[in-house]
């Protein structure tokens, strides 16, 4: 009788297993090709992002290497003044891509906030006496 229990408690946990987490797809060449060169864009000095917070669309420009990519949900859209590439991403991949944009974003904002705040001279007391004067 313990056998049966330990043999229908091994079906219940490979089936839940295998619901909670499915297999890993496997990624296209073209997948891994397109993720390549969007890492490769987002690295680069001359790239300049943009985020659309209504539309969640991140958007990625290079005037050196003349392209452009927009990240859009599990797309990407690679543009030349050439060619124009459409691609489906798997989840995974979308959300490193979005997550390593993200990243490169929010170092630019840490470093401008850094610059914006390097130029205070002032301190508000010395304002105050200069307003009051």
């Amino acid at each position: 009788m313990t056998k049966f229990f330990k043999k229908l408690w091994l079906r219940i946990f490979i089936r839940t297993s295998k619901i909670i987490h499915p297999p890993l797809e496997t990624l296209e060449e073209n997948e891994k090709l397109a993720s390549a060169i969007c890492r490769t864009l987002i690295k680069h000095p001359e790239s300049t992002f943009l985020i659309a917070p209504l539309s969640q669309k991140r958007y990625i420009r290079n005037e050196v290497m003349q392209m452009f990519i927009i990240l859009q949900d599990d797309r990407m859209n690679i543009t030349n003044h050439i060619y124009n590439y459409d691609i489906l991403l798997t989840k995974e991949t979308s959300d490193r891509l979005n997550r390593i944009f993200d990243y490169k974003v929010e170092e630019a904002r840490s470093k401008f906030e850094k610059e914006m705040k390097s130029q205070v001279r002032h301190s508000l007391f010395s304002i105050l006496e200069k307003l009051s004067n």
